[in-house]
C-alpha cells in the first residue's frame, strides 16, 4: 500500500523505465522494445506537465503497468497501460493502431469509454448492476484488467485529495471495484481494495485494527511457528512437500467479522491464518486429513472450494481446528490453485519463461466466466469477450442514464420501460428517447450500456400502441392503468374480441384523417387560412427533405413537435401531443426526429 514504488528519482524517465524492467524481467527483448517505445512517446508527450499532486503526469501510467506487470500480463496491455491517457495529448487512434497494432488501440478505445463514464452507485443492487455492465462493455477481458489496476494505483495515491473527495473515491472502490475484482478472481487486488477503502471510510477501525494485527503478530509468532513445524514434520513421514506460509488476516475482513460478531478487534482470536501449498488436489486432502489429526477441527468450520469451486474460480480447502486452545485457520490448496486465487482471470495472461502464454484450462474456471465449453486456444491473443457477455447477463440488459446511474431491464426492453423505470411521471410524458446522443424508435429493444436519454412533453399521455411495446411489469401496470381510466375508447375496445377492436381502431383512424385532409380553397373562406410555418424545419438536423405540416393540429414554433414517415408525402409533422398522432398504430417504427431551426 506504500505510494512510491519506484526507488529512482520520479524526474528521471530514463532511470525509471530502467527500474521498471528490473522489477519485471520475465518479458522478451522484443516485448521490452515495444513497452520502451510506448513510454517514451509517453514522456514525449507530457514532457514538463505535473498533476495536482506535484508528481510527473507520466507517473501514473508506469504504476499502472507495474501492477499489471506484477500479475505478469502480456505485453500490448502493459503497453495499452502507459498509453491510456495518450488521447488527451493530440495522438490519433490511427497512430496509436499504426505504431503499436491493432490489439492495443482496441484496448484504449474500450478502456477510455469505461474510465470516462460518470459512475453513481447509490445502493449495493446499482453497484453490482454496473459490475455486469462493465462485462457488457469489454471486448476483451484486459480491458477490464487495466481499468482495475487504474483504480487501485488512483486509491493508492489520493493523499493529495480532500478529506471528502477521498472518502466518495473509497466509497466508490468498496461498492464497485473490490466485488469486481472478487468476481474477476483476483483476490490479491480484492483485498488491498477493501483495505485501503476502510482506510478512508473508517480511519479509527482501520488504525485500531492495525495495531492489533500488529501485536498479534508478535505474540503469536512462537505458536504459529510451533503450529508450522508440526506440519512439515508429519507432512515429511508421510513424503509430501509443502510450503507453509503464514498471514494476518486482511484489515476489511477483520473488520466486518467485528461488525457480525459484534466484537472489538482485540476480542478475536483467528487474525492470523496459515496456507499449506502443495502439489496436487489428493495431497490436498491427504493433508486436511494430516491436519485434523494434529488438532481438533471445530464443528461447522470447514468448506471443500476444491470439489465446489467458488464462482469466480477460486478453490481451496478451510479448516479451523482448535490449538493449543486457540482457533487457528488453515487453507490447502496447490500451487496452481493459488496461481489462481493470487492472479484470476489474468491468469490467461500469464507467462511461460517470458515467451509462452500460460493458460489456465478452462474448467478451473468454472462457474465464474461460462467458458467451460471454450477450448484454450479461443481465449487467446484478442479473443472477443462477447460469449462472456451473454453468459453473465443472461436475459437482462443493463444501461445508464445521462448522470451515470444505472438501470437494469429485461432484454428486449424500450426506452419507455427505460423511462417508467426512472420515474412513472417520465413514462407517462415521453414522447421520444436517444441513446448514446443519437434519436432511436420507442419502439426500438435498448442495448447493454447505452446512456439512454428520455425526452418528455407535459401534454404527452399513455398510448395503448406503447402498452404493445413494453416489456416490464412497471410500465405495462402503469400504462394500463392510465389508459382505464383516462381513455374512453380504451375501456370500450378491451371488452372487444381483438379483431373486432383493430377493425375500430383503424376504421377511426381513417375517418378522422380524411375529415382533416378536405381543405377550403383560396379565397372560399377567408376565415381559414392555409397554414405556412414562420420558421425552417430540419428533419435530422436537414432542411432539405421534403415535409409537410400536420392539418390535424397544425404545429406552430415553438410546440414541440415529432416527423411521421409517409409512403407519398414524405415526413408529415405533428404537434407532439396530436391526438391524431398519439392513436396511428405503430407509429414508433416510422417516427423521425423533426425539430425547428433557430433564426438567428
Amino acid at each position: 500500500m506504500a505510494e512510491y514504488i519506484f526507488n529512482s528519482p520520479l524526474d528521471a524517465p530514463e532511470q525509471l523505465i530502467k527500474e521498471f524492467f528490473l522489477v519485471n524481467d520475465n518479458y522478451s527483448e522484443e516485448d521490452k522494445n515495444k513497452v520502451l517505445k510506448a513510454w517514451n512517446l509517453l514522456v514525449e508527450k507530457t514532457k514538463g506537465i505535473l498533476r495536482e499532486c506535484g508528481k510527473p503526469y507520466y507517473l501514473h501510467p508506469l504504476r499502472v503497468a507495474n501492477i499489471l506487470a506484477q500479475n505478469k500480463l502480456d505485453s500490448d496491455t502493459l503497453v495499452a497501460a502507459i498509453l491510456h491517457p495518450i488521447h488527451k495529448f493530440g495522438v490519433s487512434e490511427e497512430e496509436v493502431k499504426a505504431d503499436f497494432g491493432e490489439n492495443v488501440s482496441k484496448i484504449l478505445i474500450t478502456t477510455s469509454k469505461i474510465i470516462a463514464l460518470p459512475m453513481n452507485s447509490k445502493t449495493l443492487h446499482e453497484s453490482d448492476a454496473i459490475r455486469k455492465m462493465l462485462f457488457a462493455m469489454c471486448d476483451d477481458a484486459r480491458v477490464i484488467l487495466l481499468t482495475l489496476s487504474d483504480r487501485l494505483d488512483r486509491i493508492r495515491n489520493i493523499s493529495s485529495l480532500t478529506k471528502e473527495q477521498q472518502k466518495a473515491l473509497a466509497e466508490a472502490v468498496i461498492e464497485i471495484w473490490a466485488p469486481l475484482a472478487d468476481r474477476l478472481g483476483m483476490q490479491k487486488e480484492k483485498n488491498e481494495f477493501e483495505d485501503l477503502s476502510l482506510r478512508y471510510t473508517n480511519p479509527a477501525a482501520f488504525l485500531q485494527i492495525e495495531k492489533i494485527v500488529a501485536q498479534s503478530q508478535e505474540e503469536r509468532a512462537a505458536y504459529l511457528e510451533k503450529a508450522v513445524n508440526s506440519i512439515y514434520k508429519s507432512a515429511e513421514k508421510m513424503g509430501i512437500s509443502v510450503t507453509i506460509t503464514s498471514r494476518a488476516k486482511h484489515y476489511y475482513s477483520i473488520y466486518q467479522k467485528m461488525r457480525k460478531r459484534n466484537k472489538e478487534a482485540s476480542e478475536l482470536y483467528d487474525l492470523l491464518a496459515l496456507r499449506i501449498l502443495c502439489n496436487s488436489p489428493a495431497e490436498c486432502y491427504t493433508l486436511v486429513g494430516l491436519v485434523h489429526g494434529l488438532w481438533k477441527p471445530m464443528d461447522g468450520r470447514f468448506k471443500d472450494y476444491i470439489a465446489m469451486p467458488k464462482a469466480n474460480g477460486y478453490q481451496s480447502l478451510h479448516t479451523t481446528v482448535i490449538c493449543e486452545g486457540k482457533p487457528l485457520e488453515i487453507q490447502i490448496r496447490t500451487y496452481e490453485m493459488h496461481n489462481l486465487a493470487e492472479h484470476g482471470i489474468a491468469s490467461h495472461w500469464l507467462y511461460k519463461k517470458g515467451t509462452n502464454h500460460d493458460l489456465v484450462e478452462a474448467d478451473k474456471l468454472d462457474i465464474f466466466n461460462r467458458l467451460q465449453q471454450f477450448k484454450q486456444n479461443a481465449l487467446t491473443d484478442t479473443s472477443s469477450f462477447a460469449t462472456l457477455k451473454n453468459e453473465l447477463l443472461g436475459d437482462e440488459i443493463y444501461v445508464f442514464t445521462p448522470k451515470g446511474d444505472v438501470r437494469k431491464l429485461p432484454a428486449g426492453a424500450t426506452a419507455i420501460d427505460f423511462a417508467y423505470a426512472i420515474h412513472s411521471a417520465i413514462g407517462e410524458k415521453i414522447i421520444a428517447a436517444k441513446a448514446d446522443g443519437k434519436i432511436i424508435p420507442l419502439s426500438k429493444p435498448l442495448q447493454n450500456t447505452q446512456i439512454i436519454e428520455v425526452i418528455t412533453n407535459p401534454q404527452a399521455h399513455p398510448t395503448e400502441s406503447q402498452l404493445k411495446l413494453v416489456k416490464t411489469s412497471k410500465a405495462h401496470q402503469k400504462i394500463h392503468s392510465w389508459l382505464m381510466s383516462n381513455d374512453p375508447t380504451f375501456s370500450e375496445r378491451v371488452s372487444l374480441q381483438k379483431a373486432e377492436a383493430e377493425a375500430l381502431i383503424q376504421n377511426q383512424i381513417s375517418v378522422e384523417t380524411k375529415a382533416h385532409k378536405r381543405r377550403p380553397k383560396a379565397g372560399k373562406n377567408p376565415e381559414i387560412q392555409p397554414y405556412r410555418a414562420p420558421h425552417n424545419i430540419l428533419v435530422q438536423g436537414d432542411k432539405n427533405v421534403l415535409h409537410n405540416i400536420a392539418q390535424c393540429c397544425h404545429p406552430q414554433y415553438p410546440d414541440l413537435i415529432v416527423g411521421y414517415v409517409t409512403r407519398s408525402k414524405g415526413i408529415t409533422v405533428h404537434r407532439a401531443d396530436c391526438l391524431i398522432y398519439q392513436r396511428i398504430p405503430n407509429k414508433e417504427n416510422k417516427t423521425i426526429e423533426v425539430t425547428w431551426e433557430e433564426k438567428n
